[in-house]
């Protein structure tokens, strides 16, 4: 197990520097630069200085091999456009993006657990087929497109719910105004990953439950819920990790999108200002540490099926 956990460590890193790397060469070839240095009113001879002192104008692989040091050592450079370091741009915005996708994703499969089971043991009734139509629904409809259909019914329309934030602006923070504001971004953000993993779930519960042993433990006469909780979902369980492993990171790149709509001020909305700004620190941190974050989601992945599943060796 420690082996294999060291070499997993070693192929992310080397993902990492990969990652890094073909990043850096591309927003740095990329025609323009920072919105900072191509101000309409500003001097040529000032943002030429500028420039120069930002390094710009070094070969890209002495700009890269330069940030590759500093970052090796927790520093990713200055925001061009907050002019403060960019680790504490992102440590300011991780708390929140953690929460919008965590719940999402908690949300997510609460429902999917439930609803697959029912349709894996009433498969082929109204309620398989209304689990169907509605998992195909959620994966068929664009985040960014229901994001608005929300905004429109529940803020503007109905006005249930904030449209846009995480807090009411002028207002003291409570936990009861941030839920609020919760609400939509989470449903939005979880509606994908909810219709994936019920057909998951639904695919590994019908297999499940055509194997022998699951006829044995019922022909005993063993309680139906205890045969579907401790046995059938259970091994139908080592499947759904393989789809969490991979819709975990898929969550955060949902967040750019979802955080955009809703105001959402997490890493996700940080991104996409950012590229906007060529704002080259900020986007090499953003971009390494969701590369970090797959690379540890797959690791911890891998790990818990040995939990899942006792037979199962990792080596």
């Amino acid at each position: 197990m420690k082996t294999y956990v060291v070499r997993r460590i070693a192929q992310g890193l080397i993902v990492l520097f990969v990652v890094s790397a073909a990043i850096f060469v591309i927003v740095h070839s990329a025609p323009g630069g920072p919105a900072l240095l191509n101000q309409p009113d500003m001097d040529p001879t000032v943002a030429k200085e500028m420039r120069q002192s930002l390094g710009l104008d070094d070969p890209i692989p002495v700009q890269y091999a330069r940030w590759l040091r500093n970052a090796l050592t927790g520093h990713f450079g200055k925001s061009y456009q907050h002019s403060i370091a960019t680790a504490d741009l992102m440590v300011a915005r991780i708390p929140n993006t953690l929460l919008l996708s965590g719940t999402a994703l908690v949300l997510a499969v609460l429902l999917a657990l439930p609803l697959g089971t029912i349709s894996a043991v009433y498969r082929y009734s109204w309620l398989d087929y209304l689990a169907t139509v509605v998992a195909f629904a959620g994966v068929s409809i664009p985040v960014f497109w229901l994001g608005i259909l929300m905004i429109i019914l529940f803020s503007v329309t109905l006005g249930w719910l904030p449209s846009a934030g995480m807090v009411t602006i002028g207002t003291a923070f409570s936990v009861g105004d941030l839920l609020v504001h919760l609400v939509m971004p989470a449903v939005v953000l979880a509606t994908f990953p909810l219709a994936q993993l019920t057909r998951y779930v639904r695919a590994s519960m019908v297999d499940v439950l055509a194997q022998d042993y699951i006829r044995t433990a019922r022909a005993k006469g063993l309680p139906e819920a205890a045969l579907l909780g401790r046995h059938a979902l259970r091994n139908a369980l080592i499947p759904m990790l393989t789809v969490l492993g991979v819709l975990t990171p898929r969550l955060l790149g949902g967040a750019v999108i979802t955080e955009t709509i809703f105001a959402w001020p997490g890493l996700g909305r940080l991104a996409v200002d950012a590229a906007i700004t060529r704002d080259y620190p900020v986007i090499m941190g953003v971009t390494l540490l969701v590369s970090a974050f797959v690379v540890v989601s797959n690791l911890v992945t891998d790990l818990l099926y040995g939990v899942v599943d006792p037979r199962i060796t990792l080596q």
